[in-house]
């Protein structure tokens, strides 16, 4: 976060005493940034050069521990200074506004009197310094008392549970407050995944947030993290007493008048349990209020058609493939929601259902009372449907019937597991489906990957160094004419640089010659060629066409797909 040399110039002797002057009722610090016409993560690393000051953004001050004993949580928010342990374990003073002398003199007299020797002061913005501290207040309001407990807690009869701040903070359980707030504060993060790991030390809480994981709060002692664990195999209806084989449950939870599933997942390890709540807001997108849309999922042009025109055939099988959590039931439903006039029996079948789409049957997966895809299958074949959506293919007999069904005048969306679209044959071949009609059958693959995109508001050009270049598999004279980005880290991302994600896609059409090749199990070279002529666009291209237009960077798609 270090100044560029020619800003380290901006400042001067006399354009602070002006800021001083011309301040009147406003903090120095704000008529300093007006002067020079910097703000944010710049303005922090100009004026830190400047004073002597270490620079410090949001992801810094999450690498160290506030020390509320030197300074008290609510001083911090008035006088907008904290104290902070480092990793080496020195005390680290951090202030806002590097011209308010009096807070200095005062923060360094409270150092002395808590005998901080090892002292060092560094700078950040007002708006970093107010996010740490709200994720600060979080973690204590939700761990309030947790080390005093000594008895389980009492199960919650209502079939959805509130996580309303109002009904949070009226609990007088602090398992129930910290089990509640963690679910309420991840549905505000838009998290798709909490995580509550179990360790030697107690318990540590997750959110997966676009796709990453991220450490929010940690709890002390072993005990209250079994408590927790304990009041999450409640709420899912589990057995709290056996800790020896894995569970699966669920959780209804209401936001105001929104009612969110839970899906709950729970292992044995060797200091307890972890628990895995996967969040299913099926009213939403993203949990954003708007209807599930191609048009949203930020597909490039050519990829949009491709699903449009293969959603709109009267029959056949249209897969798409990728790993788990790459969006690929989020496509189909956006696909089935533009086909969805009213003139055809569309009827799903999931495990679970995710969203909900009026007008169309959805069917839930429940193998503990014997509905499994492919009995669901053969039943949604006798109630005279015109389109199918199978949430996913696991087995050979599901594989064999959605074959089948493709070739009997239905129209049949799934997915299936596979790395890239020339691997999904070899996965079918696997499952004992015959080629020649799974080839007749198939009218186009699609395989998709989720990246994640800069933040509009920190992001800044930047160029990448010349090893990450290479080991991207980026040729130089490409490189030159490249417009990369990344973000800076702020609040607006949590300090990550990114904020939202998008999809990126290879499509393969089924041609004649296509199904040729794939049928008689022509080299993959071969099949490659033949793609390309046609206009085909891998995986790893779409990436660095995102990276080098600015979108997202190297180290993403270097994340999310393998260089060739």
């Amino acid at each position: 976060m270090n100044a560029p040399a020619s800003l380290n110039n901006v400042l001067s002797d006399d354009l602070v005493r002006r800021a001083l002057d011309q301040a009147g009722t406003r903090r120095p610090v704000e008529a300093l940034s007006e002067a020079i016409g910097l703000a944010g993560p710049q303005f922090v690393a100009t004026a830190a050069a400047y004073f002597g000051l270490k620079p410090m953004g949001l992801t810094d001050l999450r690498a160290c521990t506030p020390d509320f004993e030197a300074i008290s949580f609510l001083e911090c928010n008035q006088r907008l200074t904290i104290a902070l342990t480092t990793a080496d374990q020195r005390t680290l003073v951090v202030l806002t506004d590097p011209l308010d002398t009096r807070t200095r003199g005062w923060a360094a007299e409270r150092m002395r009197q808590r005998r901080r020797n090892k002292l060092g002061w560094g700078l950040t913005s007002t708006e970093d310094l107010r996010a740490f501290l709200a994720q600060a207040e979080r973690s204590m309001r939700a761990m309030d008392a947790v080390e005093s407990v000594t008895a389980g807690p009492r199960a919650n009869d209502s079939q959805a549970v509130s996580v309303a701040l109002a009904d949070i903070s009226a609990s007088s359980s602090p398992i129930v407050r910290l089990v509640d707030s963690t679910i309420h504060d991840a549905l505000k993060a838009l998290a798709s995944d909490i995580h509550f790991e179990t360790h030697q030390g107690g318990l540590t809480i997750k959110y997966r947030v676009d796709g990453v994981l991220e450490v929010v709060k940690r709890v002390d002692g072993l005990e209250a993290a079994h408590h927790v664990l304990s009041r999450i195999k409640v709420l899912a209806e589990l057995d709290i007493a056996e800790r020896r084989v894995p569970q699966d449950g669920r959780i209804k939870v209401s936001v105001g008048e929104r009612e969110i599933d839970l899906r709950v997942s729970v292992m044995p390890n060797i200091f307890g349990e972890d628990a895995v709540l996967r969040i299913l807001d099926r009213n939403n997108l993203g949990g954003e209020s708007r209807q599930i849309k191609l048009d949203n999922l930020g597909f490039e042009p050519a990829v949009l058609d491709f699903i449009r025109r293969l959603s709109s055939l009267p029959h056949g099988l249209l897969l798409v493939t990728g790993p788990t959590g790459s969006g690929k039931t989020t496509t189909l439903y956006a696909a089935l929601a533009e086909i969805n006039t009213g003139l055809d029996k569309i009827i799903t079948i999931e495990d679970p259902v995710e969203y909900q789409v009026q007008g169309v049957l959805q069917i839930p997966v429940n193998e503990k009372k014997g509905l499994t895809f492919a009995r669901g299958l053969r039943s949604i074949l006798r109630h005279d449907p015109d389109k199918i959506m199978v949430g996913e293919i696991r087995d050979p007999e599901t594989a064999q019937i959605a074959v089948q069904a493709a070739l009997t005048g239905h129209q049949v969306f799934t997915t299936v597991h596979a790395n890239n679209v020339f691997d999904v044959m070899g996965r079918f071949t696997n499952m004992g489906v015959d080629s020649y009609s799974f080839m007749s059958a198939l009218n186009g693959i699609l395989a998709q990957r989720l990246v994640r995109l800069n933040c509009p508001r920190c992001a800044t050009p930047y160029r990448p160094p010349a090893e990450l270049l290479a080991r991207s598999g980026v040729d130089k004279r490409a490189a030159y004419t490249a417009r990369f980005r990344r973000g800076l880290g702020c609040t607006h991302c949590r300090g990550t640089g990114y904020k939202g994600r998008r999809a990126i896609a290879e499509t393969l059409g089924m041609s004649d010659r296509m199904r040729d090749l794939l049928g008689a199990r022509a080299p993959i070279s071969q099949i490659k060629a033949e793609a390309r002529e046609t206009g085909f666009v891998g995986l790893r291209e779409a990436a660095l066409n995102a990276a080098m237009s600015g979108d997202t960077t190297l180290e993403e798609i270097n994340r999310a797909t393998p260089v060739e």
